[in-house]
């Protein structure tokens, strides 16, 4: 039996398995990580499947459904987000009108999070996968080698985390668990060995080409707009095992000789203090050498800070938002404005890159709070930076919040990004317009980067060290575009 595990087309570079789905100014492109556990869980469960890239690859609807054709897949697990959705169930169509008997099931942040709404929409969708697929996908796939089709529809109601369709009702199974032993799943850099070219994928908080993987899953805190814990891996954190971590750190090193670095995807990686360090050290006791990049939170310390230095940590991606103390308060994200300066001090005498998030648009926030977080991005001196709008996505409580107040100006979910597949504004709060928005991110990022002080910084930087000049160059090449004509809305 047969699988297509398709990220299917959309527009150019589009960039679906990132928290905020997009084509970037900046030319980024994730790895499809989440499809490619789907594809090695399904391998070692004996199946024969296919990953597909199209975005990465530069794929059109034709050429996946010319592919699609010849391998007369038995079943497709098609990946979706909020601003592709009504694309994704176009290329559902498209597969159906071609494989009248095929099994198609979505998967994602989107459909995981409006279940019903989408089956409504189409009935080539047989059904959706909840949360963290992988094993759903993998008990939807033995019914099907076991059975037909017809019949398999009469025994779905047993697969935990699956929403389907029977006569004409929408069924929601209970919820499965999360995945509580991640050493189980197999190692995704084998999935990308094998079905990807790491080339196609880019990060510029990562030196090129990278590889990306994750330590752990879930996110112990509480921030209102995240995507991923509220609508795919849940707030309970768990780990891989260090050792298993670790040996697929080597396996990378092995298996892509071209890869300059790893970025670890992990929802925050240094929220466990213990843990943080003991994996530190037993990347040094390896004696493992290659850079790496992770998100973290302001409240890592000096000490940590040194050790993961120590192991291979260049960069770091943190989440400052803002630069009032209530907004922070009001985005649940538990940290202290006032340790901000500190934790960057830390980061510059270690020699950790830091790029910094920063989000307008919060209740209660005006012109000139806006000007605070600007004030504070330019104060702290990360290596870069990213200014946007408040992103909402059904399944957050940002977006319940929003929705309630009338503050989501958008009426489509194609308006969750520009014609270009830039990342649009759709959201509005008592005081600034969606134009509003945009236009002060637009003036922020200008008044930081070109600043003749961060340019001479930058200068020196790629001076001094050559392998940050790949990335940087690679990056600068789209964004600066973007940043001298400003955004659309």
């Amino acid at each position: 039996m047969n699988i297509l595990c398709l990220n299917p087309p959309f527009l150019p570079k589009f960039s679906r398995p990132q928290r905020s789905p997009a084509v970037t100014k900046s030319g980024t492109l994730y790895f499809p990580i989440w499809l490619s556990y789907c594809t090695g869980v399904l391998e070692n469960g004996g199946f024969d499947v296919s990953l597909v890239d199209a975005p990465a690859r530069g794929l059109q609807l034709s050429d996946v459904l010319q592919l699609t054709a010849g391998m007369q897949p038995h079943m497709v697990v098609m990946d979706t987000s909020t601003p592709s959705i009504q694309n994704d169930l176009h290329v559902a169509e498209a597969i159906r009108r071609i494989l009248p008997d095929c099994f198609i099931v979505l998967v994602g942040t989107h459909v995981s999070a409006l279940p019903e709404e989408t089956l409504l929409k189409t009935a080539a969708v047989d059904a959706i996968a909840r949360r963290e697929y992988e094993y759903t996908i993998l008990d939807l796939a033995r019914l099907l080698k076991d059975m037909s089709t017809d019949a398999v529809k009469n025994r779905l109601e047993t697969i935990p985390g699956l929403s389907f369709r029977r006569n004409d009702v929408i069924i929601h199974n209970p919820d499965r668990p999360f995945i509580s032993d991640l050493d189980k799943l197999p190692r995704v850099s084998d999935v990308y060995q094998k079905h990807l070219n790491i080339h196609d994928y880019f990060n510029p908080n990562a030196l090129y080409p990278m590889v990306t993987l994750i330590t752990s899953r879930g996110c112990p805190f509480r921030c209102s707009f995240c995507l991923y814990p509220q609508t795919l891996t849940g707030r309970k954190y768990r780990f891989r095992s260090i050792d298993d971590v670790l040996d697929e750190m080597e396996n990378v090193i092995r298996k892509f000789p071209d890869a300059q670095s790893i970025f670890f995807e992990d929802d925050t990686l240094t929220a466990n203090k213990n843990r943080c360090t003991r994996f530190a050290d037993a990347i040094v006791e390896r004696r493992i050498q290659i850079p790496w990049t992770a998100n973290s939170r302001i409240d890592l310390d000096m000490e940590t800070m040194m050790k993961i230095k120590a192991a291979g940590c260049r960069q770091l991606c943190v989440g400052f938002e803002s630069g009032e103390q209530r907004t922070l308060n009001s985005m649940k994200k538990g940290i202290q404005l006032d340790r901000m300066h500190q934790f960057m001090r830390n980061a510059q005498k270690v020699g950790i890159l830091i790029h910094g998030c920063f989000m307008i648009g919060f209740p209660g926030e005006t012109e000139e709070s806006v000007q605070k977080t600007v004030d504070l991005a330019i104060q702290l001196k990360p290596d870069t930076v990213q200014f946007y709008p408040v992103m909402v996505y059904p399944g957050t409580e940002a977006y319940d919040e929003y929705a309630q107040k009338g503050w989501i100006t958008a009426s489509d979910y194609r308006n969750w990004i520009t014609q270009e597949g830039l990342h649009n504004c759709v959201i509005r709060n008592e005081t600034l317009t969606s134009e509003a928005l945009v236009r002060l991110c637009d003036q922020a990022r200008r008044r930081f980067y070109l600043r003749p002080e961060y340019m001479a910084y930058k200068l020196v930087q790629v001076v001094k060290q050559p392998t940050e000049f790949v990335r940087t160059a690679k990056a600068a090449r789209t964004f600066f575009r973007h940043l001298l004509a400003g955004s659309k809305v």
